[in-house]
């Protein structure tokens, strides 16, 4: 079923403010590489692509978190992301946003809600 709910990981995969879990999903049609992130106790998940240039964030695997733990980065350009919201607050891409992802906590796991309605988020 393309629309189905689908497990990214155990809950206590993801510490506040620590590593986060890599993965992949279908979006607009092709696979990507996606994260999720704990932060503010809330489980946010983005595509793992800058909004300046597609170029994935981490800068070790699954390290997304700037070194305060309180923005994320990318590893390449700098920008800056608040964690909560995707949304750059510092960097060449100031004012975009990263593509974020229905994801939902359910019976200690990280669900990606209805894979195959990403294209409309």
């Amino acid at each position: 079923m393309a629309d189905a709910a689908r497990v990214i990981c155990a809950s206590d995969a993801l510490p506040e403010r620590g590593k986060g879990v890599r993965f992949t999903v279908e979006y607009q049609g092709e696979t990507r590489a996606a994260f999720a992130i704990r932060y503010g106790g809330k489980v946010c998940a983005y595509l793992n692509s800058c909004a300046h240039v597609a170029v994935e964030l981490d800068w070790l695997e699954g390290e997304f978190f700037d070194h305060s733990k309180l923005y994320l980065i990318c590893a390449t350009h700098g920008a800056t992301y608040e964690p909560d919201s995707g949304h750059c607050v510092l960097g060449p891409c100031r004012g975009k946003s990263l593509v974020a992802l229905p994801v939902a906590e359910r019976g200690g796991e990280v669900i990606l809600v209805a894979e195959g309605r990403i294209d409309h988020v």
